[in-house]
């Protein structure tokens, strides 16, 4: 039952969803249309990011004034939860299909592509990882584990701790301790893209990886690079939350919109582990 009000809470229609499909709509053509330089897509796509940033705002809004009038209560925290936990299930499998690419490319075709059978095709082919593929001659040099990637691990294990911290802080009702350690996690977090970044730039000019590297380059790119995207969606969510509670908002008992966010980051720190293991260190 809701605070106050007797009922689960169920919202009026809105006009959030048509308006995200709107920025969806130009993001689409712009992203399309700039791929085949045709001069109309870049404007589509500024079209697109700011009815994003607009429905962004609104939308986090709305429901940030929802949550604020009491109008969620324990059933509504229930069904948010299953909800979250739904959606991170989702973003496991997401991944667990590309690591299972990555399983099944290292330990099942690479090796059969440089047996007996395949020596005529590709004789000089060994099988060895990483590798770009047989009949790709175009060298390039392997990312390594230590260096920059090692130091984002400790970044983003840095941010896990922050924001661990941030939320006992909240169910103590600390609040300048709550917002220092939410900023800190927020500035872990930005830091972390800032050095990814610069690593791509550093693959792409000096150790010529590339998309185009075979089997290695897009599979570093496409892990790594939906991982980049996770954090960012993971920082800018974050952000939001920093300014909440900045704002005064959640309360020791009920502050599901903190611990989602929280979990969700967890989550992309986990998925950094395996990165970091089966795609930089082995």
């Amino acid at each position: 039952m809701s605070q106050g009000t007797g009922h689960y809470y169920v919202p009026a229609p809105s006009k959030w969803p048509i308006v995200g499909s709107s920025a969806l709509f130009f993001l689409g053509f712009g992203a399309a249309f700039t791929m085949n330089k045709i001069p109309a897509g870049y404007y589509m796509l500024g079209i697109g990011f700011a009815i994003l940033i607009y429905m962004l705002f609104g939308w986090f809004g709305e429901v940030a004034r929802e949550s604020e009038a009491g109008k969620y209560g324990k059933v509504e925290d229930k069904s948010f939860r299953w909800g979250m936990s739904w959606f991170i299930f989702s973003e496991v499998m997401f991944f667990s299909a590309f690591f299972g690419a990555l399983y099944y490319m290292r330990v099942l075709t690479i090796p059969e592509l440089a047996d007996v059978e395949h020596d005529l095709l590709w004789p000089s082919f060994t099988g060895g990882w990483p590798t770009a593929g047989p009949g790709i001659t175009e060298k390039f040099t392997p990312m390594g584990a230590w260096g920059l990637p090692a130091f984002n691990t400790f970044l983003l294990l840095s941010s896990g701790v922050t924001v661990t911290l941030a939320h006992w802080a909240l169910k103590e009702n600390r609040r300048p301790a709550l917002k220092m350690w939410l900023l800190a996690t927020v500035a872990l977090g930005f830091t972390f893209l800032a050095c990814q970044i610069y690593e791509y730039s550093h693959a792409y000019s000096d150790l010529n990886l590339k998309l185009t590297s075979g089997a290695y380059g897009s599979t570093f790119y496409m892990l790594t690079g939906f991982h980049g995207f996770h954090v960012t969606l993971g920082a800018i969510m974050l952000t939001v939350i920093y300014f909440r509670c900045a704002a005064g908002h959640f309360k020791p008992e009920h502050h599901f919109g903190f611990e989602g966010v929280a979990w969700y980051w967890h989550f992309v720190d986990v998925v950094w582990l395996g990165l970091f293991i089966f795609v930089y260190l082995l």
